[in-house]
C-alpha cells in the first residue's frame, strides 16, 4: 500500500510539475513578463510587473521542483498562492466548467498542495534530508 501511495505521488509531482512549467515558460518566453505584466494589468492584478515575475518563477521553477521533488511543502505553498491568484483575477465569476472556466487553476490549486505535502518518498527531499527526518523522532525522545 505504502509503495502505491509513493507512486502516485511521484505521478502526481510529475504531471502538475510539467504543467506548471509549461505555463511558466509561456509567461517568459512566448508572452515575456512584459506582455504577461500587460495581461496581469488588464486583468487588475495588483503589481502586475511584480505579479508577472512571481507567477512566471513559481511555474517554471516550482513545476522543476516538483519533478524532483525538492522543498516541496514550500513549493506546493507558493503554487497555491499563484494558483489563487490566478483563479481570483483571471477566472471568477466565470461558470467553473465552461471553456473560460477555473477548473485549471483550481486542480492545480488542490493538485499543487496535495504534491507539495503528500508527495511521496520518491523525491530529493527524502534523499537529501532523511537522516534529519530519522533525528527529530530521536531529539524529542531524549
Amino acid at each position: 500500500m505504502e509503495h502505491g501511495r509513493n507512486i502516485a505521488g511521484l505521478l502526481a509531482r510529475v504531471v502538475i510539475g510539467v504543467v506548471l512549467m509549461l505555463h511558466g515558460w509561456q509567461k517568459f518566453f512566448e508572452y515575456g513578463i512584459g506582455g504577461t505584466a500587460a495581461s496581469f494589468g488588464q486583468m487588475g492584478v495588483p503589481l502586475p510587473g511584480v505579479s508577472a515575475v512571481f507567477a512566471a518563477v513559481v511555474e517554471l521553477v516550482g513545476g522543476a521542483a516538483l519533478v524532483l521533488g525538492i522543498g516541496l511543502p514550500v513549493v506546493g505553498v507558493l503554487i497555491a498562492i499563484d494558483m489563487a491568484g490566478a483563479f481570483v483575477f483571471a477566472r471568477l465569476g466565470t461558470p467553473l466548467i465552461a471553456p473560460e472556466g477555473g477548473q485549471l487553476e483550481l486542480g492545480l490549486l488542490v493538485g499543487g498542495l496535495l504534491a507539495g505535502f503528500a508527495g511521496g518518498a520518491y523525491s530529493l527531499d527524502r534523499i537529501l534530508f532523511r537522516g534529519k527526518e530519522k533525528a527529530v523522532p530521536e531529539a524529542a525522545a531524549a
